[in-house]
């Protein structure tokens, strides 16, 4: 019994849900996400959603939990959206966004400069004294995700002194260097 599946999804006001053909379309103040549904049947009743499995075979059962969360972070998204934050952690990391564009130095002999997805808003904090942010949001919960494993990929945190591009509030296992 999957206990994902079964809880079910309010709709907050200015939120519409529609079902056409097995796609579920969410529109609100932030965006519109659609998202094909297999399986599982929806059925919309005084602003909730549940979702039933049309059988109980296995891999019915674990799209039940799926197509459940995939919807709230459609619902959530269009309503609230999501936000990432990455830090930049090292001498001479620096970051600079002009619009959809992200400039990173991140310690190699030359600039990088991305091209960020036009539902994602990327902005960028440099204080004095503090490492640079890196903020991402988009209604997209898999697309900021997407884009902030892309920009942490470029230069992961080492496990001895931490430099690197880590999330804001991520702990590192950091390890003992040599001993004399």
């Amino acid at each position: 019994m999957s206990r994902i599946g079964n809880s079910p999804i309010t709709i907050p006001e200015g939120a519409t849900v529609t079902v056409k053909d097995n796609v579920v379309t969410v529109k609100g103040k932030l965006g519109e996400l659609t998202q094909e549904i297999k399986d599982v049947s929806i059925n919309i009743e005084d602003g909730v959603i549940k979702l039933d499995r049309n059988s109980d075979s296995k891999p019915n059962r674990a799209k039940h939990g799926l197509y459940r969360a995939l919807i709230n972070n459609m619902v959530e998204g269009v309503t609230k959206g999501f936000t990432k934050e990455l830090e930049l952690v090292g001498v001479g990391y620096r970051a600079n966004s002009q619009g959809q564009k992200l400039d990173l130095a991140l310690g190699y002999s030359h600039s990088i400069v991305l091209l960020i997805a036009p539902e994602v808003k990327v902005e960028t904090v440099s204080d004095k004294g503090k490492n640079p942010i890196v903020k991402l949001s988009s209604h997209d919960k898999q697309l900021v995700g997407q884009v902030a494993a892309k920009i942490r990929s470029l230069r992961k945190p080492e496990p001895y002194k931490g430099k690197g591009v880590k999330f804001v509030g991520e702990v590192l296992r950091r390890k003992a260097g040599k001993t004399a």
